[in-house]
């Protein structure tokens, strides 16, 4: 089956058609469909023939409407079916026609005669009945064969048009043309409806008087036009491109929408001083995921040695970032500055401390100069980059110009320049020095009034590849050095605010090529991609007017979605020192160690997985993993517990065909014990769900697999415990035969652990083995051997010594300060009668007896007081509810020893838990207070009640709609050490009053805790103290009530907390001057902001005082004094009088309007009707930031 066919279906049979284009590659490719082969069809795509809007582009300068042309007129059609397409150097051309008869006689696919092109051979592919539909299908195909097959990586760039025409009269046609880059792969390309066959054969084709195939003859002619690839690319349909054999560099993947951080980032990467100043911030003792310099450094040495895309997770991940910002666009402008500053920080003291600020780092003067007086007041600042508008700027010399334009001040507007009174003044900025590498952020999104909301301005705007910045310089700027800039990164976005893409264009090389960094992708581009493409503003030439469709919107569009919106110059007196060559020798060593570490673990973990079947796990325990556990069964119920805990059972990779005694070796080995005293008991998983070893392995030479399949549970994982030997002669273990079974001499294995009230501590002790016909109180010395305790102490003095004589529970194993029970499941904890027999107990190999000395009174009490149990049952129910609770503090500390984690129980109380923490913490626990955590976003959600009769289990788990439910973690609470005590806080309420220091542009939240019952006058003095005001300014210190953003009321000092709803906002001010010194006829009035509507309200609303035979001219200024706001930001205020009611019509205010005589009715307020602008950005998070 050769290569399949695909489908360019573009016009219908028109000999011409009515529109014509030669559109970019997206456009001219269109509708692909896959046809071919030789007796198979591939069915699911020829059927289907979806047509899309194309936007027809015609070449530029081609503005005439063509003549017609006849078929046999072979230069003549070539000009009119086959336009040559701009920007593309022609290799060769060459026209073939094929000259068909018998049509109907036809097999169902046909090859013409081949034809040369391009050193290439070629013939066209004829489907006469159709491609699986009712159209003839008609393809162009390499003419390569079995026999005589092209090179390896061989392909062609070919524009071609296939005409079919009528021989007798060749006005007759019908074609159809494309391009494509045929290789081995794709060896033929066309259209699956090439022309439908029932009117083919119509008297009439496409009103003209005779058929297209006449007298069941036919002529096809092909024209062909091979170019030169410029780019390597051209036409590429990118399937298993591979960016590093093309290109020789990687791209960075895409975690979401992360393309803006990709292509900052292979910006810096390529900027080589910046990766090289990287490389020498020392992080070989902080190779953790939370240093951003120790990822960015991996990030960029992977992107030097990687053959492959690489992921950014882990220097996101070292942001702090979590989801929801892997999926929100930031600004560019704005992680660049912050990821500049944490490098910056990292590099103090280090070898590479300056070293961005001497790359990144310019200089501007911000003056005021007078005109008549020599006076000047200026200040000079660094800047790491220069934001330049697009909108109303052609290129990026109007945007410098209009940069350092000069504002004259003069009239109403005049300096006060100190010394001298009002003068006259120019103010501006002037450039004191431009960077080694100048980073421009051109403003392409910008507020529109008009549509209320920020757009993106897609104007043309030219940017030179080479720029002289010079004349923005001040006349005393050191000029002894060009500032001449060569460009070497072109950042591109392509949609709109809402939907789009980006990616970069950069030059590596000084004299070398740019490529297209396009997040995975990494393509060669020309210079008219890099530069022209990415000015913005109209296409060219476009015919039918409707525009090209947006690959993010959806939708058509005559103007350019992709357009700059970052540049990077690189200055050229420079070039050399920052595209400095980075060698091995520039990277840290410890990262290659790391990487290559990291590398031979994964090729590891590859070979293990292609060699799993080979393989199986065994999971072996043995009795140094029994006495360090403290849990049920011999050791934790999941048996894949942390693996560097000593009590967790050791896996083992084992080949399946290698033998038990081979097994047992390797596992001795690593116990440091002879293989012969060593030997495996298979364990089961009994009814009671609880696991236990159940018999020995009787035969070393079966294999480990048979041995897993003949003893093991189905389906559950192979365990084995490890028993050691205890009684060894010459060498030899001497095993208990346990397999004497059923006699009663045969000996029962049985497990030993002891719990000690003392320590709280419940750990295995060993194992022995016992007679079924024991009784049980014959365990008592094996236990005392053990232990270690003297088996010459009698009874009495055991009872003297851990003892106090109570009575021991009825028929209990007790000797006179021993108790013993029987571990039967996590929930039976069973007391063992001293005079039953083993047999009659139903002990059987492999169950687990707890024992415990007996406690005094005094002892028992000491170890109540401090929430300890004393009797082994009550440990077990805490170990069945134990629960490791994490504590993080509320409010961030640097000390690690904040955060602690405690072994809990569920069924604590609240004063359980808390007295447990303020163990820990050495604080009163009646002064914590505790708050449950959001689980999405890691931040207090709701403060624990102390109150309330809830266990720790349901503080952590609630019931849906206590504290969220899920919403919530399950393992971890905020604590905070209060001042007082949660008895006294619960007589308190938590009353936020937003302090206000400044009119109304600066707001400072304080959370202050008032009694419940208090009065106003309890917020007046916290809100003093905290703002730091003397008594005088506290004397008039105001609280005011607002809801909506509209003033309720002022709060008198004497009125009652309880009256302020939860709903209301609380504001404090000082009284303005303008109130204190009020006269005898002025008022006030409350003043609120709103956005277009009265009812859309937002802001800080404000008492204003009102004062009679005032212009509103005059009220302005006043009113910018009052609340801050000043310049253009006060001047596009408009003011309007409005009602209290929500549908009342504001009544907008000119400058000659007296306000004090239109404001007479007391429901009347003041509105400042201006752009909310905290929903200008409603899809956009919480800041960026890096942590």
């Amino acid at each position: 089956m050769d290569p399949v066919s695909r489908d360019l279906d573009r016009n219908t049979g028109h000999p011409w058609p009515e529109k014509e284009a030669t559109a970019d590659l997206q456009t001219q490719m269109g509708d692909m469909q896959i046809g071919g082969g030789e007796d198979m069809l591939i069915d699911d795509y020829d059927v289907v023939d979806e047509k899309q809007d194309v936007a027809l582009i015609t070449p530029e300068g081609s503005t005439d409407e063509p003549t017609e042309p006849l078929a046999d007129d072979y230069e003549g059609m070539r000009e009119r079916v086959l336009p040559k397409l701009p920007d593309l150097e022609p290799e060769s051309e060459a026209t073939h026609t094929w000259h068909i008869e018998n049509y109907r006689s036809l097999a169902r696919k046909e090859r013409g005669p081949k034809f040369e092109c391009g050193g290439h051979p070629w013939r066209i592919l004829l489907f006469p009945s159709g491609n699986n539909v009712e159209y003839a299908s008609l393809y162009l195909e390499q003419g390569y064969d079995e026999n005589d097959k092209p090179k390896e990586g061989w392909y062609a760039c070919v524009q071609f048009t296939l005409v079919m025409w009528n021989r007798t009269d060749p006005s007759i046609y019908s074609f159809h043309t494309a391009n494509h880059r045929f290789n081995a792969e794709e060896s033929d390309w066309g259209f699956t409806r090439f022309a439908e066959i029932r009117k083919m054969f119509a008297a009439q084709w496409d009103g003209s008087r005779r058929p297209l195939v006449e007298n069941d003859a036919v002529n096809v002619t092909a024209y062909l036009r091979i170019y030169k690839d410029p780019t390597g690319v051209l036409w590429h349909s990118f399937e298993n491109y591979n960016s590093k054999k093309e290109t020789g560099m990687v791209g960075l993947r895409n975690q979401g929408a992360t393309c803006y951080l990709n292509s900052l980032l292979q910006s810096l990467y390529f900027t080589n001083a910046f990766r090289k100043a990287i490389y020498k911030i020392p992080t070989e003792h902080e190779t953790e995921k939370k240093n951003s310099a120790w990822a960015l450094q991996r990030l960029f040495y992977l992107l030097q040695t990687s053959e492959e895309a690489v992921s950014t997770q882990e220097l996101t991940h070292s942001f702090g970032w979590e989801t929801k910002h892997i999926f929100e666009q930031q600004d560019v402008q704005e992680l660049s500055r912050i990821l500049m500053e944490r490098m910056e920080a990292r590099m103090k003291g280090t070898d590479a401390e300056n070293a961005l600020a001497k790359m990144f780092v310019g200089k501007m003067k911000t003056y005021i100069s007078c005109i008549n007086v020599e006076y000047e007041s200026s200040r000079i600042e660094d800047f790491w980059d220069i934001q330049l508008n697009v909108s109303g700027n052609k290129n990026l010399d109007d945007s410098f110009r209009d940069y350092i334009q000069v504002e004259t001040m003069d009239g109403e507007n005049k300096y006060f320049a100190e010394g001298h009174g009002l003068q006259d003044a120019r103010k501006g900025v002037i450039f004191e020095s431009f960077p080694q590498v100048l980073h421009l952020q051109l403003k392409r999104f910008e507020y529109d009034i008009n549509r209320d909301a920020m757009m993106k301005v897609n104007d043309r705007y030219e940017f030179p590849e080479v720029f002289d910045a010079s004349p923005y310089l001040s006349e005393s700027a050191d000029k002894s050095e060009p500032y001449l800039y060569q460009l070497h990164g072109v950042l591109v976005h392509s949609g709109d605010l809402t939907a789009g893409h980006y990616y970069a264009f950069l030059k590596p090389k000084i004299d070398g090529h740019f490529y297209k960094f396009d997040d995975d992708k990494v393509i060669r581009a020309t210079l008219k991609e890099a530069l022209e493409e990415n000015f913005g503003g109209d296409y060219a030439n476009m015919v039918n007017g409707a525009g090209v469709r947006n690959p993010y919107t959806r939708t058509l569009s005559t103007k350019r979605s992709m357009s700059a919106y970052m540049l990077v110059y690189i200055r050229k007196s420079r070039e050399k020192d920052i595209l400095v060559d980075v060698t091995e020798d520039d990277t840290p060593t410890h990262l290659a160690k790391q990487l290559n570490e990291e590398r031979a673990a994964l090729e590891r973990r590859r070979k293990e997985r292609e060699e799993q079947h080979l393989y199986m796990h065994v999971h072996v325990v043995n009795d140094e993993n029994f006495k360090a556990y403290q849990g049920f069964d011999l050791t934790s119920s999941s048996w894949d517990a942390d693996p560097d805990s000593p009590s967790s059972p050791r896996v083992y990779r084992v080949l399946r065909n290698s033998t038990v005694g081979d097994f047992t070796k390797t596992v001795a080995e690593s116990m440091q014990s002879p293989p012969e005293q060593v030997r495996f008991w298979v364990m089961v998983n009994r009814q009671n769900k609880t696991i236990r070893p159940d018999q020995p392995l009787p035969d070393l030479n079966m294999t480990v697999a048979e041995a897993c399949s003949r003893f093991s549970s189905r389906d559950k994982p192979f365990r084995v415990w490890a028993e050691t030997a205890t009684t060894v002669e010459d060498g030899k273990a001497l095993w208990p035969n346990v397999n004497l079974s059923p006699s009663l001499s045969a000996p029962i294995l049985i497990f030993l652990k002891y719990f000690n009230a003392g320590d709280q501590t419940l750990k295995g002790i060993g194992h022995i083995y016992m007679k079924r016909t024991s009784k049980v109180a014959e365990m008592i010395p094996a236990i005392q051997h053990l232990m270690g305790w003297s088996p010459s102490r009698d009874d009495a003095s055991i009872s003297s010594t851990i003892s106090n004589g109570l009575p021991s529970p009825p028929n209990s194993a007790a000797t006179p300060g021993m108790q013993l029970y029987e571990e039967i499941k996590h929930t039976m904890i069973e007391p063992m009668k001293a005079k039953a027999t083993l047999q009659q107990a139903e002990i059987q190999d492999g169950d687990i007896i707890c024992f415990q000395r007996a406690l005094s009174e005094k002892e028992a009490s000491v170890i109540a007081s401090t929430g300890g149990y004393t009797d082994a049952r009550e440990f077990y129910d805490y170990l069945q509810n134990r629960v490791m609770v994490k504590f993080y503090p509320k409010f961030a500390t640097e000390q690690p020893e904040s955060i602690f984690t405690l072994p809990l129980s569920k069924k604590m109380s609240y004063d359980q838990f808390s007295a447990k923490v303020g163990e820990h913490l050495k604080v009163d626990p009646t002064h914590l207070r505790f708050t449950t955590i959001l689980a999405s976003t890691g931040k207090p959600k709701a403060p624990v009640r102390r109150g309330q009769a809830s266990s720790l289990h349901q503080i952590l788990n609630p019931a849906f709609g206590t504290y969220g439910g899920s919403h919530q973690r399950s393992d971890s609470l905020f604590y905070e050490i209060l001042e007082m005590s949660i008895s006294e806080l619960e007589t308190k309420r938590n009353i936020r009053v937003v302090w206000l220091p400044e009119g109304v542009t600066k707001e400072e939240p304080l959370d202050i805790l008032a009694p419940k019952n208090g009065t106003v006058q309890d917020l007046i003095s916290p809100v003093a103290k905290r703002a730091n005001l003397s008594e005088e300014d506290t004397s008039v210190l105001r609280l005011y009530e607002t809801h909506q953003c509209r003033i309720i009321k002022e709060l008198d000092p004497k009125a009652v907390l309880a009256s302020i709803p939860d709903y209301s906002t609380l504001y404090a001010e000082l009284v303005p001057g303008d109130e204190q010194n009020a006269g005898d006829e002025d008022r006030a009035i409350y003043a609120f902001h709103f956005d277009k509507e009265p009812m859309k309200t937002h802001g800080v609303p404000f008492k204003f005082v009102v004062k009679p035979n005032e212009s509103f001219k005059d009220t302005k200024e006043r009113l910018s004094k009052r609340t801050g706001i000043k310049g253009k930001q006060f001047d596009k205020l408009k003011f309007a009088l409005t009602q209290r009611s929500a549908y009342a019509r504001p009544t907008y205010l000119n400058d000659d309007d007296v306000l004090y005589e239109m404001s007479l009715r007391s429901d009347e307020q003041l509105g400042l009707d201006h752009v909310n602008r905290t929903r200008l950005f409603p899809g956009k998070g919480d800041s960026i930031f890096i942590r």
